[in-house]
């Protein structure tokens, strides 16, 4: 018998990738719809800002940012302890812990960077 072939680095990340657990990709997708509305609103104050418009409060980009992010990592970490509970076993009742909202938030909080990032490294030069 023959040994089994050796697969390369890209087959088994590409395998894991489309089998990805069903709670990471929940996770993902919880935080990633949320990050994606909230950073559609702060690409929307940034842009306006940045044509010149005088919105109450002033120049408050920073503060924006801080409240986009907080935003996403509690809502993401919310969504996902609601949708993802832990295995039922032999038992009828779903139970969801503190476990389900940690994925959530450590799920959420790359998901936050990347989307802010492209939100102003590449949507917004295309809007300005």
């Amino acid at each position: 018998m023959a040994p089994p072939r050796q697969r390369s680095w890209l087959e088994i990340r590409w395998r894991q990738f489309r089998n990805a657990p069903r709670p990471v990709v929940r996770a993902v997708a919880s935080s990633l719809g949320v990050a994606i509305v909230l950073g559609a609103a702060y690409l929307a104050y940034d842009v306006a800002l940045s044509r010149g418009a005088s919105l109450p409060g002033g120049d408050l980009r920073v503060a924006a940012a801080a409240v986009y992010v907080l935003a996403v990592l509690v809502a993401g970490s919310l969504i996902t302890w609601l949708i993802v509970p832990l295995p039922r076993g032999s038992g009828a009742r779903a139970t969801r812990t503190p476990w389900s909202a940690a994925l959530g938030l450590f799920a959420a909080i790359p998901i936050a960077y990347l989307v802010l990032v492209v939100a102003i490294q590449v949507l917004k030069p295309l809007l300005v």
